[in-house]
């Protein structure tokens, strides 16, 4: 039998945006519309993100999107649009956010002056920075 040397592609992405983490009752449609107010952006509905797990399991995510040539603005659910309480998250590594904003709009909003924005907002009780070094379901926001 003949073996054939196993070669590996190692990718090296680069995370040119910051993750935002927020905990809100809100329903994602009424805090986008929050957002889109606040920040004088267009958020829309998207289809379901779809992340794979271990054993072949696929959950959807609910999110809204706002993209110019210049800037981006994600607005994703932590949990999947099935309600499984507790055993999937977008981000595993901080279950307590109800939602994640991927945001790359620096020249627009630098960073504290976004997290001051959305702090603003009324029916969002915490926004915090989540950092990208260390995160390793950050292959998730890949899309």
């Amino acid at each position: 039998m003949l073996k054939m040397k196993k070669s590996k592609l190692i990718i090296d992405y680069e995370f040119d945006f910051e993750l935002i983490g927020l905990i809100s009752s809100a329903k994602g449609y009424k805090l986008a519309w929050e957002i889109n107010r606040v920040l004088g952006v267009q958020l829309v509905k998207q289809a379901d993100l779809v992340v794979g797990f271990k054993n072949n399991e696929e959950k959807g995510f609910s999110y809204y999107a706002h993209q110019t040539q210049i800037h981006r603005l994600k607005l994703l659910k932590n949990k999947p649009s099935e309600q499984e309480r507790g055993k999937y998250f977008l981000i595993p590594e901080f279950p307590h956010y109800d939602f994640i904003i991927l945001a790359d709009i620096k020249e627009q909003y630098p960073h504290q002056q976004l997290i001051h924005l959305i702090k603003s907002i009324t029916s969002i009780q915490l926004a915090a920075s989540i950092p990208l070094e260390g995160l390793k379901s950050k292959s998730n926001f890949i899309f």
